[in-house]
C-alpha cells in the first residue's frame, strides 16, 4: 500500500477529496438508476478531476480513477443484479452465452492497463462518452438486427470487445452492454437488466487485474492497492448501492427524454474536456 504525510495542506486536501467522494458516490449511484449506463460513466471523469486537484502523478491520473471506479462497480452490480432478478428483467440465455467473453475480455482489459498511457486512455473515454451521448440524444434505439446472433464466435466476439473496452473505462456492461442488446432488438429492461449482471463479471476480475499491475506503481494515493484507492471504494460504494435504487424511482417520475438530453450534454462536455487536458 501506498502511504503519504498527512500535514495541514494535506488535511485540508483530503478533507476536500472525502467531499467530492460523497458527491461522487451520490451522482454515480443516480445515474446508474437512472439511466441503467452504470455510475462509471461519471465516476471515472469526476475521480480524475478529483486526483487531478491533489497534485498526484499525471501519468497515474486514469488509471486510479478507472480501477477504483471498477470496485465500486462490484457491491452495486450485485445490489442492482439482485433487484432486476426479482423483476426477472435479466435473461439468463444472454448471461450463459455473454458471460465467458465479457470475462475475458475484462481479465485482458484489467491486465493490461497499466501498457496504455494516461493520454490513450483519456482517448477511449472521450469518445466512447461522445458515442454514449449521441446515442442518449435518439429518440428512438438504434436496430441492427431482428434477434441475437446464433453464432458462438460472434457472441464471443462482441462480448470480449464490450468487457475489453468497458475494463479499460472504468465502466460496467451497461455503457456499452445496454445499446448493443438493445440494437439486438433485446427489450430494454431486459438489456439493462442483463447488463447490470453482466457488470459484475467485468468488474471482479479488472478490478483484480488493475490492482495487480500497480501494486509496486509509486507516489499513487494513500491507502490504494495497485490502481485501486480504498479510501474512494469505501466511501463511494454504499451511496451508489443505496442511491441507484432512488435513481430507478425518480426514472419513473420525470420525463425520460428530458433527462437523457441532459445526461447527454453532460458526456459531452466531459468528452472534450477530456480531450482539451489532452491537447493543451
Amino acid at each position: 500500500m501506498s502511504f503519504i504525510l498527512i500535514n495541514d495542506i494535506l488535511f485540508q486536501d483530503l478533507f476536500i477529496y472525502f467531499i467530492g467522494l460523497l458527491i461522487t458516490g451520490v451522482i454515480g449511484g443516480l445515474i446508474a438508476g437512472l439511466f441503467g449506463v452504470g455510475g462509471g460513466i461519471v465516476i471515472v471523469p469526476i475521480l480524475f478531476w478529483i486526483f487531478t486537484s491533489l497534485n498526484f502523478p499525471n501519468e497515474i491520473l486514469m488509471h486510479m480513477a478507472i480501477g477504483s471506479s471498477l470496485a465500486t462497480i462490484i457491491p452495486t452490480s450485485i445490489s442492482s443484479s439482485r433487484a432486476h432478478y426479482k423483476k426477472g428483467s435479466i435473461d439468463i440465455d444472454i448471461i450463459k452465452k455473454w458471460c465467458p467473453g465479457i470475462f475475458l475480455g475484462a481479465v485482458i482489459g484489467g491486465l493490461s492497463g497499466k501498457y496504455f498511457s494516461v493520454n490513450e486512455l483519456k482517448y477511449l473515454f472521450a469518445i466512447i462518452a461522445f458515442l454514449v451521448a449521441l446515442n442518449m440524444f435518439l429518440k428512438e434505439p438504434l436496430k441492427i438486427a431482428k434477434k441475437l446472433p446464433i453464432s458462438r464466435l460472434i457472441n464471443v466476439s462482441i462480448s470480449t470487445f464490450i468487457g475489453f473496452v468497458s475494463s479499460l473505462m472504468g465502466v460496467g456492461a451497461g455503457t456499452l452492454g445496454v445499446p448493443t442488446l438493445v440494437a439486438l432488438s433485446v427489450p430494454i429492461h431486459k438489456s439493462i437488466g442483463t447488463a447490470a449482471a453482466l457488470g459484475l463479471f467485468i468488474a471482479v476480475p479488472a478490478t483484480l487485474g488493475l490492482a495487480f499491475s500497480g501494486f509496486n506503481v509509486p507516489n499513487r494515493p494513500p491507502m490504494s492497492i495497485g490502481y485501486v484507492n480504498l479510501i474512494a471504494f469505501f466511501i463511494m460504494f454504499p451511496l451508489t448501492v443505496f442511491f441507484a435504487p432512488v435513481g430507478v424511482k425518480i426514472a419513473h417520475r420525470i420525463n425520460q427524454r428530458l433527462l437523457k438530453i441532459i445526461f447527454g450534454i453532460f458526456l459531452i462536455i466531459t468528452s472534450f474536456k477530456m480531450l482539451y487536458t489532452i491537447l493543451f
